[in-house]
């Protein structure tokens, strides 16, 4: 593994710039992706209020710019943007506007679901659960066949949940595989929990299968948001990538 291609800064809910700049040179690698959560439009949960990488871009922009002059990084100035059904032209144009190195495509909410808070399904009944995981699967389906983004983030954030964990199946798992078979898109392999709820990277490595035979490929990503995190994930992903006998994309394959 050289590159990590999902970190966050203070331009979103990280840490300093600067400190996970140094982080990644800590664990040896070659490029770093900065990839702060960026919301286009408003959401029923109150998500854009605090992601506004949309107004301050320009201003983080700059910030990478003067981090490449003290570094051997490779620093892509990139973005997570939270996919929003409906809402790809204006999306779309934002992405135009914008001119990152490469985005990362999540859903992160859809219809009434809020995918980043488990609170609302703790009292679900098992079919109101497995209805929320398969709302989520429809969007992230809808988020690949746009060809809005160059990276699927985290393609089962449900399973980061312990009330909607194990509700995705591996048909879930299949039509996203079928819809990245023909897509420009591709998934990352995600270890933004390995040391917390899931205990794992995510996809789960079990169904790896159903990707390598629709000839899907992966990139890597820590999804840090602290200097430790970041230290920390890297060695989960190199061994993860190991034993799954994985050959993941360079980052430089999606701008280059």
């Amino acid at each position: 593994m050289d590159a990590d291609g999902h970190a966050h800064t203070t331009f979103s809910d990280g840490s300093a710039l600067g400190d996970m700049v140094a982080a990644a040179e800590a664990a040896g690698l070659d490029a770093l992706g900065l990839t702060d959560h960026c919301i286009v439009t408003d959401d029923p949960f109150g998500r854009r209020e605090r992601y506004d990488l949309v107004e301050t871009y320009a201003d983080r922009r700059a910030v990478i710019d003067e981090a490449r002059a003290g570094t051997d990084l490779r620093l892509y100035d990139a973005a997570e943007v939270s996919y929003v059904e409906g809402d790809e032209a204006r999306i779309g144009a934002f992405l135009d506007r914008a001119e990152f190195a490469y985005t990362i495509g999540s859903v992160h909410f859809a219809g009434p679901y809020d995918y980043t808070s488990a609170s609302q399904y703790a009292d679900l009944d098992s079919a109101d659960r497995r209805a929320a995981v398969e709302r989520y699967y429809d969007a992230v389906v809808s988020l690949v066949e746009s060809e809005l983004f160059e990276v699927l983030g985290h393609l089962d954030l449900p399973e980061r949940m312990g009330a909607l964990r194990r509700y995705t199946t591996r048909e879930d798992y299949e039509r996203v595989a079928a819809a990245l078979a023909d897509s420009r898109t591709v998934p990352e392999l995600n270890a933004g929990r390995v040391h917390r709820s899931l205990g794992r990277v995510h996809p789960d490595p079990a169904v790896l299968d159903v990707f390598r035979e629709a000839g899907v490929e992966f990139v890597l990503g820590t999804d840090s948001h602290a200097p430790a995190e970041l230290r920390e994930r890297v060695p989960v992903l190199r061994d993860a990538v190991r034993d799954a006998g994985l050959e993941p994309l360079p980052l430089g394959t999606l701008v280059d």
